[in-house]
C-alpha cells in the first residue's frame, strides 16, 4: 500500500532529519501522556494502600482485590472514551482533543487524592473513588493514542522513533510514579502511608498535569490531518469497523503482550510483591523504578533499531522472551534466588522490545483519516482486555491456583496471542512504514 497522504520533499515532516521544532512538537505531545500514565497508573502503585482507606473488606487479600476491581473500572472506560474522543480528533483536529482530555483527567486526579475515607463518608467514598477512576479512563482513553496519532503524523519517515519516544516518556510516568511512591515510602511511617501518603501522589499527578496543560496550548495541529481537513470521515468510527475490521482484530491481538506485561509489572507487582511475597516495599518500590526506567532505555533502542530492522521481528523476539522467562521470572522472585533489582532491570529490557515496536504496528495498520479512531479502538479494547484486567485476574489466579506462581501462564497466554497477531500486520499494515527509509528494506 501506499501512504495516503503524501509528504512534501523538504518538509519536517518529511525530512530523514528532524528539525528542532518538530522535536518540540513531539517531546510536547509525550510530556502529556507522561503524567497522563502517572495519573493512571499510581492507583495501582498505592492500591494496598487505598484498599485500606477507601475499599475495606474481610480480609487483607479480599479488600485488595476491591481496590483492583476500581483499577479496572478505570480501563472499562477507555474504549469507550477512544471512541469519543477519536471521533473528534479524526473530523475536527487532534490538538483540541489533546488539551480537554489532558486537563479533565488531572482535575479528577486532583479529586482522587481528596476523595474522605471510607470511615468518614461509608459506601459514598467508594463510589465517588470509581467515578473519579471512570473520567480518568475516559480521558486516557483518547490521550495515548492522540499522541502516537500526532506524532506520527509529525514525522512519518522516522515514525518507528518517534512512537518509542513516545512510550518510553509514557513508561517514564510510571517511573516517576513509582519514584514518588518510594519518596513517600521512605519519609513517612507506614501508617502515615496508609492514612494519606498516597494522597500526596494523586495530589502531585493532578498538579503536573495542569502544568502540562499549559505548556501544550502551544501545540499546533498534526501536518498530515491539516493537509487533508477537507477529507476528513464524518464518521470514523463506522467506517473503522466497516472498511479495516481485520485490522482491528490483528491491532489487539497485537499489543495483548504489551498490554499484559505492564499491567502485571507496573500496577499489579507492588503490592504483589509486599503484600504477597512478602519483601520490604521500599525495597520492591526501589527495584521496580529501577526496572521501568531500564525497560524506557529499552523502548527507545528498540525504536532506533525499528528505523534499521522490521518492527515485527523486534516485537516477535519481545513477546517471545516474555513468554519463554515468565515462569522462570516468578519463581525466582518466590524463591528469592536472584537479585531483586537485578530481576526487573531484565524483565523491563525484555519488555522494552515489545513496547518499542508495538506503537508503530498499530498506527501502520490505518489510513490518516481513520488513524487515530482505529489506534483508540485497538489500544483501548486490548489494554482493556489485557492490562485492566491483569492485576485482578493474577490476583484471583492466585487465590484459585494456591500458586504465587500462578501470573506466569497469564503473561505466556497473552505473549502467544501477540506473537499471532504480528503474523499478520504486513498484510494490513502499510500506512505508515512504507514512508520511511528504512524500515521497508527489511521486510
Amino acid at each position: 500500500m501506499t501512504p495516503d497522504v503524501a509528504i512534501q520533499p523538504g518538509s519536517g515532516a518529511g525530512c530523514g532529519r528532524m528539525t528542532g521544532a518538530a522535536w518540540r512538537i513531539v517531546l510536547l505531545a509525550s510530556l502529556g501522556g507522561t503524567l497522563e500514565f502517572y495519573d493512571f497508573v499510581v492507583f495501582g502503585i498505592f492500591a494496598r494502600d487505598i484498599a485500606t482507606a477507601i475499599f475495606p473488606g474481610s480480609s487483607p487479600l479480599a479488600s485488595l482485590m476491591a481496590s483492583f476491581a476500581a483499577f479496572a473500572a478505570g480501563y472499562l472506560a477507555r474504549p469507550l472514551g477512544g471512541i469519543v474522543l477519536s471521533h473528534y480528533g479524526d473530523r475536527y483536529g487532534r490538538r483540541r482533543v489533546f488539551l480537554g482530555s489532558l486537563f479533565v483527567m488531572s482535575a479528577a486526579t486532583l479529586g482522587m487524592g481528596l476523595v474522605p475515607t471510607h470511615a468518614q463518608w461509608g459506601a459514598a467514598a467508594s463510589v465517588l473513588m470509581v467515578t473519579l477512576r471512570l473520567v480518568q479512563g475516559f480521558c486516557l482513553g483518547g490521550e495515548l493514542p492522540g499522541a502516537l496519532t500526532y506524532v506520527v503524523e509529525t514525522a512519518p519517515r522516522i515514525a518507528p522513533f518517534v512512537c518509542s519516544v513516545v512510550f518510553a516518556c509514557v513508561t517514564m510516568g510510571v517511573a516517576a510514579a513509582t519514584g514518588v511512591s518510594l519518596g513517600v515510602r521512605s519519609l513517612l511511617a507506614p501508617e502515615l502511608v496508609a492514612g494519606y501518603g498516597w494522597r500526596i501522589a494523586f495530589v502531585l499527578g493532578g498538579l503536573g498535569g495542569i502544568l502540562s496543560f499549559l505548556l501544550r496550548r502551544r501545540l499546533e495541529e498534526s501536518p498530515e490531518f491539516a493537509r487533508m481537513r477537507r477529507l476528513a470521515s464524518r464518521q470514523p468510527f463506522r467506517e473503522v469497523l466497516r472498511t479495516h475490521p481485520a485490522a482491528v482484530g490483528v491491532g489487539i491481538a497485537l499489543v495483548a503482550g504489551t498490554a499484559c506485561f505492564n499491567g502485571l509489572f507496573f500496577s499489579h507487582l507492588p503490592a504483589y510483591l509486599s503484600g504477597v511475597l512478602r519483601y520490604d516495599p521500599r525495597e520492591a518500590v526501589f527495584a521496580q523504578t529501577v526496572g521501568v526506567i531500564a525497560a524506557s532505555i529499552g523502548i527507545l533502542v528498540t525504536g532506533w533499531l525499528a528505523d534499521h530492522v522490521a518492527p515485527r521481528h523486534l516485537l516477535r523476539l519481545g513477546v517471545g522472551l516474555l513468554g519463554v522467562l515468565a515462569y522462570p521470572f516468578y519463581g525466582a522472585l518466590d524463591a528469592r534466588a536472584v537479585n531483586l533489582t537485578a530481576l526487573l532491570v531484565l524483565a523491563g529490557l525484555a519488555a522494552g522490545l515489545t513496547n518499542g515496536a508495538f506503537a508503530c504496528l498499530l498506527t501502520d495498520l490505518f489510513p490518516t483519516r481513520v488513524r487515530f479512531t482505529g489506534v483508540a479502538l485497538v489500544f483501548n479494547v486490548s489494554f482493556t482486555l489485557f492490562s485492566g484486567t491483569a492485576p485482578l485476574v493474577a490476583t484471583t489466579m492466585i487465590r484459585e491456583a494456591g500458586s504465587v506462581r500462578a501470573p506466569a501462564f497469564l503473561m505466556v497466554a497473552c505473549s502467544l496471542l501477540a506473537l499471532a497477531g504480528s503474523l499478520w500486520t504486513r498484510r494490513h499494515g502499510g500506512h505508515v512504514i512504507a514512508t520511511t527509509g528504512a524500515a521497508p528494506a527489511a521486510e
